[in-house]
């Protein structure tokens, strides 16, 4: 039986903006490969690169940011290659994007109804509107909007927050697209909606069965959802593997610190919460070694000399520190 190749396969992307004060590099050099019907979470703090990542996927890298190196392929194909009309054929038809603010994403002077069917009809000029606007109001539905044949009828501003959130996620899915780039989707929303809305992006990967890239801060989130985690610092992948793997199992002192900083429900008494000590580093002056190391309670000489390799820990679970490089290497001699 033929194995079945993965949807996407990132290489050394890198994605750097041009500013009078320099170059920020945004994204300097992450891999990674996304199976079909997987659930890819990207996690790290405000600056990290998350959703820079995403942008260059579906080419929407406003200027001056552009991509300098490295490759994006998705079913074979070579994304950086595309024409602008290969690129709007490929935005709608094979991947989406969810952004975080619905209220600034959908056109208050139109219809939920015409602006669903606008991203049928743009990438399916065959349909006519009374079949889209068909099809919009089974999309309502699909994401759990009650009288959805009245809804479609009505602007943004009567929709709630979780319900614009909800017709974001179904303007996204009218085409069935392969891939769908979800862009820190709750962060505005309560967390009853929250959970909601998580179930529904769960219930449908299994139904529709599309691959999501889901772009969080919240690790809660990530252990609901997702099958893979890579935690991004600074522009760069620090560590990857299996949710569980990150979660039972974290090997980097960076995803240590992210965990530490997590409130838990599951304890019977409160541990403290031990924040992240320092700032940022500044992506126009990065430092020569480790990005983590001017933050690290672990760090050592080398980490502020040399950039720490990948080291494989387990099946699929890599991790860039030099704290467990010596434990690899002496096992590898042995």
């Amino acid at each position: 039986m033929e194995e079945k190749k993965n949807l996407l396969e990132i290489k050394d992307l890198r994605v750097s903006f041009f500013t009078p004060a320099g170059e920020v590099k945004a994204v300097n050099g992450i891999s990674y490969t996304l199976g079909y019907d997987e659930v890819m979470g990207i996690v790290g703090e405000s600056g990290s690169g998350k959703s820079v990542e995403a942008y260059a996927i579906i080419g929407l890298l406003q200027n001056p940011g552009r991509v300098i190196g490295g490759s994006i392929t998705f079913e074979g194909e070579d994304v950086l290659a595309f024409s602008a009309e290969q690129m709007r054929q490929f935005r709608g038809n094979k991947v989406s994007m969810i952004f975080q603010n619905p209220m600034t994403c959908l056109n208050p002077v139109y219809t939920i109804g015409d602006q669903l069917s606008e991203a049928l009809t743009c990438h399916d000029s065959s349909i006519s509107k009374e079949d889209a606007l068909k099809r919009a109001v089974e999309m309502l539905e699909l994401v759990g909007i009650n009288n959805a044949e009245k809804r479609v009828k009505q602007y943004p501003h009567e929709f709630s927050g979780g319900m614009r959130q909800r017709a974001m996620i179904a303007m996204a899915l009218i085409t069935k697209p392969k891939l769908l780039i979800a862009d820190e989707p709750t962060t505005a929303l309560d967390v009853t909606i929250q959970a909601q809305i998580l179930d529904l992006m769960k219930n449908l990967q299994e139904t529709e069965g599309t691959s999501i890239i889901f772009i969080t801060h919240n690790l809660g989130v990530v252990a609901e959802i997702c099958d893979r985690v890579s935690v991004m610092y600074a522009g760069h992948i620090v560590e990857q593997g299996k949710v569980n793997d990150i979660f039972y199992n974290p090997q980097h002192p960076y995803t240590k610190g992210l965990l530490a900083s997590v409130p838990r429900l599951d304890e019977d008494t409160p541990a403290k919460l031990i924040p992240i000590e320092g700032t940022p580093i500044d992506l126009l002056n990065p430092p020569q070694g480790c990005n983590f190391g001017p933050r690290c309670r672990d760090c050592m000489k080398i980490c502020l000399r040399e950039k720490p390799p990948y080291v494989e820990l387990g099946e699929g679970h890599i991790s860039a520190c030099w704290l467990h490089f010596k434990e690899a290497k002496e096992a590898a001699n042995a």
